[in-house]
């Protein structure tokens, strides 16, 4: 058993048609599913991805229009990265936010890359990461009918950022369980505080990292918009996946166990520094339901929730996904 990389991260907006606006029109990634959260069936899950929405390149957001404001802190997943192919791909999105009204820091190396960080219009903190001279987890494939240009295009998740106010215990679950293995470090965000420490497994590379942070001058976050809810990690299969949830209840962490989500079947349950952590297989798939040149334009209902589709949508506000 051997987790295979980043499979999706997912954050809260409490504007969805301005969340769709930004992440299609201004950085480029495809709408590959318009559904609703299966917890609370009134409110949007919205998946961005690649063309067809391959796993690792999957970014998401719960719609939660009454959210307050995010409090970045402690116990949180503190940063989203996405890949895009080169140096001058960060050069190109520079002047991009710029021309969007979007504020960006110098471009900068971590962990040996060149990124360029700069939070979405709701204080989504996000980071581009260079995959120039990149090894390890391939890449998606741009949408064909993205507003980026191919050679510039995000093409899928890179590493995410863990900040907790003691490594060891976050560190430990990462490799002791679920079998990461420890790389490198690197000088941290503010001055004083302890190197950044990088994590891998499958294949590696900007893929398949999880960076933890540790921070003794924060307080813990408060989550809301602009915040992230959990971060999944790739496994192969379902069959899989059950050995993941015997592993995972031996080693008595409270968990969800098999949760059919129908694009794909998951395990949750939190490490100890409190971060949700989500296994998810790598299919079915988001084809399943929809043609593949249609996804994301009509709102999709697993069969378990078909049944209650017109009280569902009399719930939603119209949301104009034609892309």
């Amino acid at each position: 058993m051997k987790l295979k990389g980043i499979h999706h991260v997912s954050a809260l907006t409490a504007k969805a048609p301005e969340n769709f606006k930004f992440y299609t029109e201004v950085m480029g990634l495809r709408l590959i599913k318009k559904t609703v959260n299966q917890d609370d069936t009134s409110v949007y899950h919205l998946f961005y991805g690649d063309e067809k929405g391959n796993p690792g390149t999957e970014l998401t957001f719960f719609e939660i229009p009454m959210a307050g404001r995010n409090h970045d802190g402690n116990n949180s997943i503190s940063a989203i990265s996405l890949r895009v192919k080169n140096d001058d791909a960060l050069h190109f999105w520079k002047e991009r936010l710029k021309e969007h009204g979007i504020e960006s820091e110098h471009i900068k190396v971590r962990a040996g890359r060149n990124t360029l960080a700069f939070r979405d219009p709701e204080g989504q903190r996000m980071i581009l990461v260079s995959d120039e001279n990149n090894r390890g987890v391939a890449g998606g494939q741009p949408w064909s009918k993205s507003t980026t240009p191919e050679e510039y295009a995000v093409v899928g998740l890179g590493p995410v950022r863990l900040t907790v106010p003691a490594a060891e215990p976050t560190v430990g679950v990462l490799t002791e369980l679920l079998g990461f293995k420890q790389t490198v470090s690197y000088e941290p965000e503010v001055e004083g505080q302890p190197e950044i420490i990088v994590l891998e497994t499958g294949e590696g590379g900007s893929g398949a990292e999880i960076h933890v942070e540790e921070r003794n001058d924060l307080p813990q976050e408060r989550l809301g918009r602009g915040g992230v809810h959990h971060v999944a990690f790739r496994v192969d299969n379902e069959e899989e996946l059950h050995e993941w949830i015997e592993k995972v209840k031996t080693s008595r962490f409270p968990n969800s166990g098999f949760v059919d989500r129908f694009y794909f079947k998951s395990l949750y349950f939190r490490e100890p520094n409190r971060i949700l952590f989500e296994l998810a297989t790598d299919g079915p798939g988001f084809d399943t339901d929809e043609e593949l040149e249609h996804l994301g334009e009509s709102l999709a209902l697993p069969p378990f929730l078909e049944p209650h589709r017109e009280e569902i949508e009399g719930k939603l506000k119209p949301l104009n996904t034609k892309q």
